[in-house]
């Protein structure tokens, strides 16, 4: 469960440009501030029922948004490669190559 909301918080931070008000508050009401959906129905005067269907359709959103657009899958390899370079940092010009990787970080 734990790697789901962590893979769809990511997605979320991705892609939550492209849904609409609604979505964004109901993910980020259900996933970031942790409400359950009987607060967020309670709150917004709706059945639970439709904060569930909200929450779920947004969340296949995301992952079709994913499967088309690859954000967070490059954005995983980019941190991939920052860890090898890291390990793989030579000692000649070492003040160099760490800068010009932390400049490669500062891109994420």
């Amino acid at each position: 469960m734990l790697e789901k909301t962590t893979r769809v918080n990511f997605l979320f931070d991705f892609y939550q440009s492209l849904l609409t008000d609604k979505q964004r508050l109901y993910m980020q009401l259900y996933y970031l501030d942790d409400l359950s959906l009987g607060e967020i129905a309670e709150q917004y005067g709706v059945s639970r029922q439709a904060v569930y269907d909200n929450v779920k359709r947004t969340e296949a959103m995301l992952e079709d948004y994913e499967k088309k657009l690859n954000l967070f899958e490059k954005h995983e390899g980019r941190l991939e490669i920052i860890e090898l370079l890291e390990e793989m940092a030579p000692s000649e010009n070492f003040n160099r190559f760490m800068k010009l990787l932390h400049t490669l970080k500062d891109f994420e």
